[in-house]
């Protein structure tokens, strides 16, 4: 019995021993993974969701946000902090905790090397930091991580090559590396990762062979090198991993040829993805033994020979087998596309760009509803379209082209109400245009050119409001061009109705296409003048109009295109001068006014400079210009010249007296009214048209606060009506309590009385006089803006509850930048147009507003200077006409220390706007501290990062299946590092070292040509 109780005293005495050993362990431990956090903690830099803070010492570690401990030893077993925008790098200290199971930083910014203190992580299974900024190289010593299942690092910025040691994981199944920057080849040891399941390397820099060794991943079911730069053939060995699903090594330099099993040793295939490579040979008909298969990708290869069967591909999805040697000009050569029928879930069927020859199959009516895109150009397909082709009501794109397709189009394609683009160019259709082609309102892309097509053109297509691009030249078309046509605003890319045999005048509704970009109507037989609202449409840059029988004077309203490129004029019987406004063109590369009836003396400025980029022949009564011309001198001794100089100096001596009689005549009135003891009114009230303060009072109901639209430095904008007129207008009120609100008053009106550019905002008029309480009231009237500024627009503000239904503002790519060709236009007009150059002084997103087709229009001039009075006005200590130089964060460095204003100062405010527009960041954002700055966190991302710090909304544009072939997105980052690479250059630092104004516009519109272009060759938009 003693012994019983002398054991049970030691059992108690050890298990208190042993408890109180245990207690000190967790309590140290406890201290290591707090001051862990706490480091980590230190190392965030960025927190804009306000996550940090709750990491405090009044609640315990286990309790702060994104921790998980254990329940036994309260330890950190999992440390997720996914998708909350924080930036920073990881702290070394992440080592110490040692019980960490799972480390999930996904979807921030987190930037700087990942440590190699990651690798003392034993416990470790999952490492996830995909999608931040991480550079570097991949750490060898995680391999002693040897729990590790789950390894995401795509997205990030790592480079050199994936360690050899990562062969010692042999638990690991996912293994993503997903666009970085990794070079050299890929190790063979990871042929020993014999538990891998996932592995995703595209978009790298990976270069040698796919190592043989990689066929003994057993277990492998996602195999993806899309993307590298790859060569050699596909072993052997690979294509026997019968676990395999996904096969992508699209994008790469692989040759060699498929083997002819490939579908029997590959049945759990679901995607085989071999695009843009040197693939050569047929393609095996074992791939209808696969019966999984939902994608087969075999575009821009070098394929040859006839397509099998795919009738048991009862899953297929997509079928691309675009730009190969495929095909006989056979005529059963597409007896493959009658196999598909069964394909019920088909959505996209590519066979352009090969050798395909015979006739459609009537069995394409029978196929899978869901088709969206069925792609067939460029082949020699004959016959008719098959009529029981608008049996497919929801295909999104139909492209037929260069083919030698007869027959009508079908009159019922108004059925297909889902097709946005319709490509049928190239071919011998014949016949009228369907009018049902106006029901397809979802309509983009229309592309009928070169056919035979004859008859009117349908007004119905009128009703095709999304239609941004119709091309119908080279067929045989004839009758009026119909206003409801012409006259469609949201045709924004190009028009083009040449070589047809159109007849009368061109619809005054051609205004309406103020967006634009070519237009075309030659070689047809339109008569009449060109008509005045052709200079409506602001952003035409190829205007073609040769080959007809117009005539009269080129109008003068075409002096507002100043962003033409090419200009066609002739073979017409215009007559008239030479318009000297052409000389201001900047842009022009091209003009062509031969063969008409043009007489005088051809300028010499701008365009006329060069012999090459300018036609005149055939114009017997031009004289002058330079040299390179070889014109006949111009000759005033005769009489009829002589006459009209004479008129004309007698036309101007009469106006220069009328203007002398009028300022004596207004100088006196005023020199009357002071000896009444008038009260003096502003010295500038008079220069525009006065309206009263109580009009303007009713017309803001009281200048009440649910009218009150902005708020500026020296007063409130107010929206307002008219009683006279019912005219919408913005009234900017001037808080006179500020001295400087007066003086502002002065430089604006003294501005905008002598400008005038369509994209400055319009003063209608200025009012300046006492309110009801004997006050002094100044205020200036705008045309009203819809859309507000583009300030509301880069940074909305949260919406309440209440307006929780309304639409999200944001702004798309292309809109950007045509405000951003807006803005610089503006200052292109008051930098080198104005008799004396402008400075705007204050340039920034709230001074831009937009009106209801966003159309970006400059305001507030209150600080503007024009460059004489800046010359002769200069002193240190002031600047501008009112003190102030800008606003903070827009304003040049140079004025900080005194320089003068100039044109450069408002450049550099131009490319902080443009970076802002681009980045969505504002130049005062939290992030920007000490010597960062806007400009250098643009200029860091340079060459490879800049997709990284552009506004994640330009990007969304881009589909899943375009990802995937990365092709627009990888337009739409060429264009973003265009336009933020001006930005940068605008925003240096050094003025001498910015672009000139007009050099931006040049760059800008250039940068819009590429970006439209690539947008009407985008599959579908």
């Amino acid at each position: 019995m003693l012994f019983s109780w002398l054991n049970l005293g030691l059992f108690l005495l050890f298990s208190w021993s042993a408890c109180s050993s245990l207690a000190a362990s967790a309590l140290n431990g406890n201290e290591t993974d707090t001051l862990a956090l706490l480091e980590f903690k230190a190392k965030i830099t960025d927190d804009p969701l306000g996550i940090m803070p709750s990491w405090n010492g009044s609640t315990h570690f286990c309790q702060w946000y994104g921790v998980t401990c254990s329940r036994r030893h309260q330890r950190v077993v999992i440390l997720n902090l996914r998708s909350l925008q924080l930036s920073g790098s990881i702290s070394p200290h992440i080592g110490n905790l040692s019980f960490l199971r799972e480390l999930n930083l996904m979807n921030n910014s987190f930037s700087d090397a990942i440590p190699p203190e990651v690798g003392h992580l034993r416990r470790l299974r999952k490492l996830k930091l995909s999608n931040n900024s991480f550079t570097g190289k991949i750490p060898s010593n995680i391999s002693a991580c040897f729990k590790l299942s789950d390894i995401f690092l795509a997205y990030n910025n790592l480079e050199r090559e994936i360690p050899k040691e990562l062969n010692t994981l042999s638990k690991l199944q996912v293994l993503s590396l997903q666009k970085n920057y990794l070079s050299g080849s890929i190790p063979p040891s990871l042929g020993n990762l014999s538990s891998l399941q996932v592995f995703s390397a595209p978009e790298n820099h990976l270069g040698g062979s796919i190592p043989e060794a990689l066929g003994q991943l057993k277990n492998l079911v996602f195999f993806s090198l899309g993307a590298n730069r790859l060569s050699g053939s596909i072993p052997l060995s690979i294509h026997n991993l019968s676990s395999v699903e996904i096969f992508n090594v699209a994008e790469n330099r692989i040759q060699g040829r498929l083997p002819a099993n490939l579908g029997t040793s590959l049945p759990n295939l679901k995607q085989f993805v071999i695009a843009k490579n040197d693939i050569t040979g047929s393609i095996p008909a074992s791939f209808s033994n696969a019966t999984n298969l939902k994608w087969i990708i075999l575009g821009e290869n070098k394929l040859t020979g006839r397509v099998p069967s795919l009738g048991w591909l009862h899953r297929l999805e997509v079928l691309s087998l675009g730009y190969n040697y495929l095909g006989s000009w056979g005529a059963n050569d597409l007896n493959f596309l009658s196999s598909l029928i069964n394909s019920t879930n088909l959505w996209l069927v590519e066979t352009n760009n090969n050798k395909f020859g015979g006739v459609l199959p009537e069995s394409i009516s029978n196929f899978s509803t869901s088709l969206s895109r069925f792609i067939i150009s460029d082949n020699s397909i004959s016959g008719r379209i098959p009529t029981g082709i608008v049996n497919l009501v929801n295909l999104e794109k139909l492209s037929m082209q260069s083919n030698r397709l007869s027959g009508n189009i079908p009159i019922d394609i108004g059925k297909l109400q889902n097709l946005k683009v319709l490509i049928l160019q190239g071919n011998s259709l014949s016949g009228v245009i369907p009018s049902s082609l106006g029901n397809l309102t979802l309509l983009f892309e229309l592309r009928l050119y070169d056919n035979h097509l004859e008859g009117n053109l349908p007004p119905s297509l009128g009703e095709c409001q999304n239609l941004m691009l119709l091309d119908l030249a080279k067929n045989n078309l004839s009758g009026t061009i119909p206003p409801q046509v012409i006259g469609l605003s949201s045709l924004s890319i190009y028009v083009d109705l040449s070589a047809n045999y159109f007849t009368g005048a061109i619809p005054r509704e051609i205004g309406n296409l103020k967006d634009v970009g070519e237009l075309g109507i030659s070689d047809n037989m339109l008569s009449g003048r060109i008509p005045d609202s052709l200079g409506s449409c602001i952003k035409l840059e190829v205007l073609a109009l040769q080959g007809n029988v117009f005539y009269g004077t080129i109008p003068s309203s075409m002096s507002s295109l100043r962003g033409l490129r090419e200009l066609d004029l002739s073979r017409n019987n215009l007559s008239g001068e030479i318009p000297e406004f052409f000389q201001g063109f900047a842009l022009l590369q091209t003009l062509n006014l031969s063969y008409n009836n043009f007489e005088g003396v051809v300028p010499v400025g701008g365009v006329f400079k060069n012999a090459s980029r300018i036609l005149v022949m055939g114009n017997a009564k031009l004289c002058g210009g330079i040299p390179e011309l070889e014109l006949p001198k111009c000759n005033i001794r005769n009489p009829k010249k002589r006459m009209s100089l004479l008129l004309k100096i007698v036309i101007s001596a009469v106006s220069a007296l009328s203007v002398l009689a009028f300022v004596f005549t207004f100088a006196l009135l005023c020199w009357l009214k002071k000896k009444k003891k008038v009260p003096t009114l502003d010295p500038y009230k008079n220069l525009l048209l006065n309206v009263s303060y109580q009009a303007l009072q009713r017309a803001t109901d009281g200048f009440s606060l649910a009218n009150l639209i902005g708020t500026g430095s020296f007063g409130r904008v107010y929206k307002g009506i008219l009683d006279e007129t019912g005219m919408t207008i913005a009234v900017k009120v001037l808080n006179l309590l500020d001295r400087r609100a007066s003086k502002s008053f002065i430089a604006e009106c003294e501005t905008l009385k002598n400008i005038r550019h369509r994209s400055l905002v319009k003063v209608l008029t200025a009012c300046s006089g006492v309110d009801y309480q004997g006050n002094d009231f100044k205020a200036l009237v705008y045309e009203y803006m819809v859309n507000g500024s583009l300030e509301e627009w880069l940074h909305p503000i949260p919406r309440t509850e209440e307006e929780n239904h309304e639409p999200t503002k944001s702004l798309n790519l292309l809109q950007r930048l045509n405000i951003a060709i807006d803005v610089a236009s503006a200052l292109d007009y008051l930098h080198h147009q104005c008799r004396i150059p402008i400075v705007h002084c204050d340039l920034k997103p709230s001074n831009v507003l937009l009106d209801s087709e966003m159309n970006g229009h400059v305001s507030d001039f209150g600080l503007a200077k024009n460059l004489t009075e800046c010359t002769n006005n200069y002193s240190t200590s002031q600047s501008s006409s009112i003190g102030i130089r800008g606003t903070f964060g827009y304003a040049p460095p140079e004025y900080g220390v005194g320089s003068k204003v100039s044109t450069d100062g408002d450049v550099y405010s131009y490319g902080i706007l443009l970076l802002e527009l681009f980045t969505g960041k504002r130049p005062t954002d939290d992030m920007f501290k000490e010597d960062f700055n806007l400009h250098n966190f643009a200029k860091a991302a340079f060459p490879d990062q800049v997709a990284e710090i552009a506004d994640p909304i330009l990007l969304q544009e881009t589909n899943e299946m375009e990802m995937r072939m990365n092709s627009w997105s990888q337009r739409i980052q060429e264009c973003l590092f265009s336009i933020l690479r001006i930005g940068v250059i605008c925003s240096s630092e050094i003025p001498q070292e910015r672009m000139g104004i007009n050099e931006v516009v040049v760059e800008l519109h250039s940068i819009r040509s590429k970006l439209v272009r690539a947008r009407i060759d985008r599959n579908l938009l």
